[in-house]
């Protein structure tokens, strides 16, 4: 009998060792870089700006780097991760953008309470490295944004921005490489989209809000390129450059 115990407390005394282990392995950890290129014609703006946080689904709300086998199925690699929660990190660069843009008087994240004449809020849908249309991976980043004017939280502008970027191995690094690009893509539309989709100074009395310019969803602005249609991805670019 005691040699049955001693037995098993070896073998829970093993299993634990190798979680220790296993939790202990090594992680790589990538980023995504702000965009720090925008085009000379875009508008300058004297209003502040709060960025929140973009919403996301379960599979994306998390650091890990989310990979998709197939349209209905998602997993991630193994031993990898970003350097923060998906949504967070897309907020910290989308303020970076901003900032890099030299457009606006003042852009922060929405959590420090800045006492902003807009509010940028956002939904996350896609952020994934796309495998079931054959060949190198796809980094698929789709942002859906509401820029809302304060105080009376009216939305004045709804925006979708989109961009396919096919890695050129399958290999990690460069999958975040086509995730940094498409990004990179869809933060300089965004930055430009928001900047000239209200006017350049900050809201007042004399500047009324215009229901039926912007609840008519003809308004609704759509960014989107180099993305598969269907069933076919051979146009999908290394670069969206």
């Amino acid at each position: 009998m005691h040699m049955k115990w001693a037995a098993l407390a070896a073998a829970l005394l093993l299993g634990g060792c190798e979680l220790i282990k296993a939790a202990e392995e090594p992680t790589d950890l990538y980023t995504i870089t702000p965009k720090s290129t925008f085009d000379a014609d875009m508008p300058s703006v004297f209003w502040q700006l709060a960025v929140e946080a973009p919403n996301a689904s379960a599979n994306l709300n998390t650091s890990r780097i989310a990979i998709a086998q197939s349209p209905t199925s998602s997993d991630y690699y193994a031993k990898t991760a970003w350097t923060d929660r998906t949504p967070l990190m897309v907020q910290t660069r989308i303020v970076d953008s901003f900032e890099n843009s030299h457009k606006i008087i003042a852009v922060a994240r929405e959590s420090i309470g800045l006492r902003a004449n807009y509010v940028l809020q956002s939904d996350l849908r896609n952020f994934e490295a796309m495998y079931f249309y054959g060949g190198m991976p796809i980094a698929h980043v789709r942002i859906v944004a509401k820029l809302v004017r304060m105080p009376d939280r009216q939305i004045v502008g709804v925006g979708t921005f989109e961009r396919c970027v096919r890695a050129r191995a399958d290999k990690v690094p460069k999958v975040v490489e086509a995730f940094d690009q498409a990004l990179g893509s869809v933060m300089k539309r965004l930055v430009a989209w928001t900047l000239a989709a209200a006017p350049p100074r900050p809201p007042n009395d004399e500047t009324p809000y215009d229901i039926a310019r912007y609840r008519n969803p003809a308004n609704a602005f759509l960014d989107s390129a180099n993305c598969p249609k269907g069933n076919d991805a051979s146009m999908v670019p290394l670069t969206d450059e």
